[in-house]
Protein backbone atom coordinates (compact mmCIF):
# COMPACT_ATOMS: atom_id res chain seq x y z
CA UNK A 1 0.00 0.00 0.00
CA UNK A 2 1.39 3.29 -1.64
CA UNK A 3 1.60 5.79 1.85
CA UNK A 4 -0.23 9.06 0.94
CA UNK A 5 0.25 11.79 3.97
CA UNK A 6 -2.67 13.70 3.05
CA UNK A 7 -5.21 10.50 2.70
CA UNK A 8 -6.13 10.73 6.48
CA UNK A 9 -5.03 14.75 6.99
CA UNK A 10 -7.49 16.84 8.81
CA UNK A 11 -7.43 20.26 10.31
CA UNK A 12 -6.38 20.88 13.76
CA UNK A 13 -9.69 22.84 14.98
CA UNK A 14 -11.69 23.28 18.64
CA UNK A 15 -14.92 22.38 19.23
CA UNK A 16 -17.76 25.16 19.41
CA UNK A 17 -19.28 23.13 21.85
CA UNK A 18 -19.57 19.81 23.12
CA UNK A 19 -22.59 18.66 20.89
CA UNK A 20 -20.00 18.91 18.21
CA UNK A 21 -17.02 17.60 19.99
CA UNK A 22 -19.55 14.54 20.82
CA UNK A 23 -20.19 14.25 17.32
CA UNK A 24 -16.38 14.51 16.55
CA UNK A 25 -15.62 11.93 18.86
CA UNK A 26 -17.96 9.46 17.12
CA UNK A 27 -16.63 10.16 14.02
CA UNK A 28 -13.59 9.09 15.78
CA UNK A 29 -14.72 6.18 17.23
CA UNK A 30 -16.16 4.85 14.20
CA UNK A 31 -13.20 5.60 12.04
CA UNK A 32 -10.85 3.29 14.31
CA UNK A 33 -13.86 0.57 14.47
CA UNK A 34 -14.53 0.17 11.28
CA UNK A 35 -10.07 0.04 10.60
CA UNK A 36 -9.74 -2.95 13.23
CA UNK A 37 -9.28 -5.59 10.48
CA UNK A 38 -7.11 -2.87 7.63
CA UNK A 39 -4.96 -2.84 10.67
CA UNK A 40 -4.85 -6.40 12.05
CA UNK A 41 -4.48 -7.30 8.12
CA UNK A 42 -1.52 -4.39 7.34
CA UNK A 43 0.60 -5.19 10.81
CA UNK A 44 0.18 -8.76 10.68
CA UNK A 45 -0.85 -8.81 14.15
CA UNK A 46 -1.66 -12.02 15.71
CA UNK A 47 -4.59 -10.60 17.65
CA UNK A 48 -8.55 -10.70 16.03
CA UNK A 49 -10.26 -7.79 15.29
CA UNK A 50 -12.79 -8.02 17.68
CA UNK A 51 -9.70 -7.61 20.10
CA UNK A 52 -8.79 -4.53 18.34
CA UNK A 53 -12.07 -3.41 18.75
CA UNK A 54 -12.32 -4.39 22.44
CA UNK A 55 -9.05 -2.19 22.78
CA UNK A 56 -10.16 0.81 21.05
CA UNK A 57 -13.37 1.00 22.86
CA UNK A 58 -11.21 0.58 26.62
CA UNK A 59 -9.19 3.86 25.45
CA UNK A 60 -12.65 5.73 24.20
CA UNK A 61 -14.35 4.75 27.95
CA UNK A 62 -11.18 5.74 29.85
CA UNK A 63 -12.06 9.29 28.55
CA UNK A 64 -15.52 9.37 28.88
CA UNK A 65 -15.88 11.43 31.76
CA UNK A 66 -13.50 14.87 30.62
CA UNK A 67 -15.91 17.46 30.38
CA UNK A 68 -13.07 20.35 29.77
CA UNK A 69 -13.70 21.27 26.57
CA UNK A 70 -9.92 22.43 25.48
CA UNK A 71 -8.94 18.51 27.45
CA UNK A 72 -11.29 17.30 24.86
CA UNK A 73 -9.84 19.32 22.00
CA UNK A 74 -6.82 18.01 22.79
CA UNK A 75 -7.61 14.47 22.93
CA UNK A 76 -9.56 14.45 19.61
CA UNK A 77 -6.33 16.05 17.82
CA UNK A 78 -4.24 12.94 19.23
CA UNK A 79 -6.74 10.54 18.56
CA UNK A 80 -6.54 11.64 14.94
CA UNK A 81 -3.29 11.55 14.94
CA UNK A 82 -3.08 8.27 15.80
CA UNK A 83 -5.23 7.27 13.30
CA UNK A 84 -3.67 8.71 10.79
CA UNK A 85 -0.03 7.36 11.85
CA UNK A 86 -1.37 4.41 12.07
CA UNK A 87 -3.18 4.15 8.96
CA UNK A 88 -0.17 5.47 6.84
CA UNK A 89 1.79 2.51 8.39
CA UNK A 90 4.00 5.48 9.91
CA UNK A 91 3.94 2.97 12.89
CA UNK A 92 5.73 -0.56 13.82
CA UNK A 93 4.00 -3.49 15.04
CA UNK A 94 5.56 -3.06 18.45
CA UNK A 95 4.02 0.64 18.63
CA UNK A 96 0.74 -0.65 17.94
CA UNK A 97 0.95 -3.76 20.22
CA UNK A 98 2.71 -1.58 23.43
CA UNK A 99 0.66 1.23 22.83
CA UNK A 100 -2.52 0.71 21.42
CA UNK A 101 -2.98 -2.74 23.03
CA UNK A 102 -1.65 -2.64 26.11
CA UNK A 103 -3.97 -1.80 29.34
CA UNK A 104 -2.83 1.80 30.28
CA UNK A 105 -4.20 1.48 33.86
CA UNK A 106 -1.82 2.13 36.44
CA UNK A 107 -2.45 0.34 39.94
CA UNK A 108 -3.72 2.88 42.37
CA UNK A 109 -0.83 3.69 45.17
CA UNK A 110 -0.99 5.24 48.65
CA UNK A 111 0.28 8.47 49.62
CA UNK A 112 2.73 6.99 51.26
CA UNK A 113 3.73 4.19 48.67
CA UNK A 114 4.52 7.45 46.43
CA UNK A 115 6.49 9.32 49.04
CA UNK A 116 8.26 6.26 49.77
CA UNK A 117 8.89 5.92 46.26
CA UNK A 118 9.94 9.34 46.10
CA UNK A 119 7.93 10.88 43.82
CA UNK A 120 4.74 12.45 42.76
CA UNK A 121 3.43 10.99 39.23
CA UNK A 122 0.50 13.12 39.05
CA UNK A 123 2.94 16.09 39.67
CA UNK A 124 4.96 15.07 36.24
CA UNK A 125 1.57 14.19 34.57
CA UNK A 126 0.30 17.34 32.23
CA UNK A 127 -3.47 17.50 32.77
CA UNK A 128 -4.61 17.22 29.10
CA UNK A 129 -2.17 14.23 28.31
CA UNK A 130 -5.19 11.88 28.36
CA UNK A 131 -3.20 9.65 30.51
Amino acid sequence: MTTIPSRLATLARTSAGPVESRGRALKLYRDWYRSAPEIVAIYALSVSPAYVRHAVRQRFERNRNVTDQRAIDVLLLKGRQDYQETMNCWKQTDHILGILLEPQDRPRRTFLQKFYEGRDEEAIIPAASGI
